[in-house]
């Protein structure tokens, strides 16, 4: 069976900006829930390397988790003011990743998920080869230098950011080509570049089998996944729409035989309700699908 968690921005950012759930409620009331941990969303309010700067915090929180019983799945980074595309010095960015690496690695956090920070229509000013070769060199040396924290590293494609094309996506694994690189596989976003070809740049690309035939393009290189359905629509015209289970249109019985062919090197699947109204409202609800894909393939 696998081990579930749930990522800790959907209750703190887009809907909650404003009203952010604390920390210990979030971590006490998914306790409470069943999850054996929790995916980071490393950014204010909850826990994160600027807040907890010093070693005896990061001890604490690192305690905090472990008396109540919970692990990390990993860690989304706050990398997004960095530009990563349409800058020649990567330096910032990588300055950037370093901290955050270093906070997993104070943490006992076993991932760091990565993006390509800025939209696709940064195309219209970087040309695409140029906005690759900085993408790829620059997650080479994360990558690297993540293996050697013991870190793995993860990319999560999605119609928000540049490179959301499968053919691009596959690309980009390939040329980073490094063991310790891949690809986190949300099922909303896979459903919005395979079968929408959601804010895709140019002409748009997208697969007769859908987010499946995408999933089969990709085995070998899903290192992390992210489990929660799509409508076929984008939040507020940037990101895929993480529609609750049973909300969407994404067949998880044709989808996860495939997902699971994937040797990720942990045991963890992720709830994603990002940017989802009154997220805790359907919280139980998408553990207890989680659940249920569990017992039939975990």
């Amino acid at each position: 069976m696998k081990k579930i968690s749930i990522g800790t921005w959907a209750y703190s950012i887009g809907p909650y900006q404003d009203n952010p759930v604390p920390w210990e409620e979030v971590i006490e009331k998914t306790k409470a829930m069943g999850f054996d941990g929790v995916e980071l969303g490393g950014f204010p309010p909850h826990p994160n390397p600027d807040d907890m700067p010093t070693k005896e915090q990061r001890a604490a929180c690192k305690e905090q988790m472990a008396k109540l019983g919970l692990g990390w799945s990993g860690l989304a980074a706050n990398l997004w003011s960095e530009h990563l595309i349409d800058s020649e010095d990567n330096s910032g960015y990588l300055n950037t990743f370093r901290k955050n690496l270093k906070f997993c690695v104070d943490l006992g956090i076993p991932a760091i998920r990565v993006d390509a920070v800025q939209p696709p229509d940064i195309f219209d000013k970087v040309d695409p080869k140029t906005a690759l070769k900085r993408i790829v060199e620059t997650w080479k040396v994360c990558a690297v230098e993540s293996a050697d924290a013991g870190v793995r590293l993860t990319w999560e494609f999605e119609p928000g950011f540049a490179f959301n094309k499968p053919s691009e996506i596959i690309r980009i694994v390939e040329e980073v080509n490094h063991d310790n690189f891949g690809v986190m596989f949300d099922a909303c976003h896979g459903y919005m570049v395979a079968d929408v070809g959601a804010r895709q740049w140019g002409e748009k690309e997208t697969l007769p089998g859908g987010v499946l035939e995408l999933a089969q393009k990709l085995r070998g290189k899903i290192n992390h996944l992210h489990l929660i359905d799509s409508d076929g629509t984008l939040h507020d015209n940037e990101t895929s729409t993480h529609a609750p289970f049973g909300e969407g249109k994404i067949d998880f019985d044709e989808l996860m035989p495939e997902l699971i062919k994937n040797d990720m090197g942990h045991n963890w699947w992720t709830v994603d309700l990002c940017f989802w109204p009154n997220a805790w409202a359907v919280t139980e609800k998408c553990k207890k699908a989680v659940d249920e894909l569990n017992v039939k393939y975990g």
